[in-house]
């Protein structure tokens, strides 16, 4: 199953992190983007191509560092048709430096619109006799709000396709609370969710006694993820909110189980914009990148031992 491949990576590298690529242009080094801008203006893909060169260089930087990537749909979006051709490319060559593919689209919807969606980041269309995966993810975001319509089609795909999803459970914004954390009879939200999905992928178990449904559980809410991990001991949990969001690593601790399982911690700004700390200019950014995930690295292995 697609988590017992993600969680391999991490103990083979001793690094539950996965980086995310939410490359907004002000992000990207300046001699990047004016070296796009002579190529193609101020166009849409002087953007788009300027975030492709600066994402090949964070993943060169970090493939043996971390085990996965998490791209934000939205970040190549916002470029239009030229944004989402990059991103495809970007997924391409992360998975060719053997990176797990984390695509952060926190899709929702259900029946056929559900599977087509699933069909476009996990699974293939048929055109003639020819099978084609549009974008080949080994993972994707989705909002398991809309109940079981909106999850099983998601979970179909995952079972013929060895892929996974990371549904939305307890999100690490400030507001979630409002809806996340209201009693349901004598359950909170957010655990009604969490033991749908369990019950949902119960027959996808993996080696690691995981199902191919995850969890997004914040960073943010400490007390709530040990909630969950105690609640929901197959699910996998991916844990956003670390570095920039406020999210320590005495915080994230509790998404893991005793051994270091079950959980991936997302940074995105506190890597791929470490560069904008070094006072080099951008000229260093994977260098300032990998230092950072390095650390991260570090910073989780004083609460986290991963075995």
């Amino acid at each position: 199953m697609s988590f017992e491949r993600l969680q391999d990576k991490i103990r083979e590298m001793k690094n539950p992190t996965v980086a995310g690529l939410d490359p907004k242009l002000e992000y990207v080094p300046s001699f990047i983007v004016e070296e796009k801008m002579k190529q193609y203006g101020q166009t849409l893909r002087c953007a788009a191509e300027a975030i492709y060169e600066y994402n090949v260089g964070l993943i060169d930087a970090l493939c043996d560092v971390v085990p996965a990537v998490k791209p934000q749909s939205a970040f190549y979006e916002r470029f239009g048709f030229e944004g989402v051709e990059v991103l495809k490319r970007t997924v391409d060559y992360a998975k060719s430096k053997g990176l797990y593919v984390i695509m952060d689209a926190k899709r929702g919807d259900i029946g056929s619109t559900a599977e087509g969606y699933s069909e476009a980041y996990l699974g293939s269309v048929t055109i003639g006799e020819t099978e084609v995966e549009p974008f080949g993810c080994d993972c994707l975001t989705i909002n398991a709000y809309l109940g079981s319509d909106g999850i099983n089609p998601f979970i179909k795909d995952c079972v013929a396709r060895d892929r996974a999803v990371f549904a939305l459970v307890k999100t690490s914004n400030p507001s979630s609370g409002e809806l996340q954390n209201i009693v349901a009879g004598d359950r909170k939200v957010y655990n009604v969710v969490g033991d749908l999905l369990e019950r949902l992928s119960k027959d996808t178990v993996d080696k690691y006694g995981y199902t191919c449904v995850g969890a997004v559980t914040g960073a943010t809410y400490p007390m709530d993820i040990r909630d969950l991990r105690r609640r929901l001991e197959k699910t996998f949990f991916l844990v956003p909110g670390y570095g920039a969001q406020g999210g320590k690593a005495e915080d994230v601790q509790y998404a893991f189980d005793e051994y270091g399982h079950g959980a991936i911690v997302n940074s995105s700004r506190g890597i791929i914009c470490a560069w904008q700390k070094t006072g080099k200019e951008g000229k260093d950014f994977g260098e300032a990148a990998r230092d950072a995930a390095i650390a991260m690295r570090e910073d989780l292995k004083k609460y986290i031992t991963v075995v």
